[in-house]
């Protein structure tokens, strides 16, 4: 069996899937070292750090436990571009060959980035609960508890993919992300009662992601944060990703005016386009 075989496997069955070793220490202590650099304010007052787009209406105090992949309060947040300005280091995550064929398995040949921010937690910090943005339990689904779900032809049932970096070791043992194996495909709302004590349910998982790990999952995944056990800093890296002719919001992420993009990141930054049609293939070989 190939590593795209079993990926493909994976994902469909989990709705998420963990690459590990996909950056080297090096990698991950030069990007430690560029986020140290921006002297951020305390995760007890920002969770969130280098977002792109800013949405200002959209802030949330980090002590009302914020869930994992929604929006808050970014005190960092610069205008346009988020942490990609800081260094080329960021901008290379943007097409990394560790996620490429993943992507291209879900997405296709032609996705762009959405929406992209990072996170800080420190030991002791609450759980967000548990959401999924697509789905029988997305907040527009109208979906009731206990009932089947039926596909619904104005909605959008997946198309979205976060790709979360892991810069320090996160787990089990440790917190962070967590989620509910193959709550992509379930046609029923979230319960209540897991929805209320998610963190003591045995259907909820802490996925084990050492520092320089990936996990890509799709946002139809029933998902959220754990509370933060370690002695350590959480740090993670999130960038989100669609489908070419998908967007989350009217706002875009911006090119960095101070780093060289490749073809394919600018492409990545493009305005949503029909696939194919009006936004080109990701892989298409161009004659230099």
């Amino acid at each position: 069996m190939n590593d795209l075989e079993l990926l493909q496997y994976l994902f469909d069955l989990q709705g998420f899937i963990v690459i590990e070793n996909a950056l080297s220490a090096g990698e991950v202590a030069a990007l430690n070292r560029l986020i140290d650099e921006q002297n951020l304010p305390p995760p007890s007052e920002s969770t969130r750090f280098g977002s792109a787009p800013t949405l200002a209406a959209s802030l949330v105090k980090p002590e009302a436990g914020v869930p994992e992949g929604e929006a808050s309060a970014d005190q960092s947040a610069p205008v346009g571009s988020g942490f990609l300005g800081w260094g080329k280091a960021f901008c290379d995550l943007l097409d990394h060959p560790s996620i490429l064929p993943a992507l291209r398995m879900r997405l296709g040949d032609a996705f762009r980035l959405d929406r992209l921010y990072g996170m800080n937690m420190t030991k002791g910090m609450a759980y967000g609960r548990l959401h999924a943005d697509y789905g029988a339990t997305a907040p527009k689904s109208g979906s009731q508890p206990g009932e089947y779900y039926a596909f619904r032809p104005n909605q959008v049932y997946e198309g979205f993919i976060v790709v979360a970096w892991a810069l320090s070791d996160s787990g089990p043992d440790h917190g962070g992300f967590c989620c509910i194996p193959g709550s992509h495909k379930s046609n029923y709302k979230l319960p209540q009662r897991i929805s209320d004590e998610h963190e003591a349910s045995p259907a909820v998982v802490i996925p084990a992601m050492p520092a320089g790990s990936v996990i890509l999952f799709t946002e139809s995944l029933t998902h959220g944060t754990a509370t933060w056990q370690a002695d350590h800093v959480r740090r993670a890296l999130l960038y989100k990703y669609c489908i070419s002719h998908l967007a989350w919001t009217s706002k875009r992420v911006e090119a960095p005016t101070n780093i060289e993009l490749t073809r394919r990141q600018k492409l990545l930054l493009r305005e949503p386009g029909d696939p194919l049609r009006h936004f080109p293939s990701l892989f298409e070989e161009v004659p230099a």
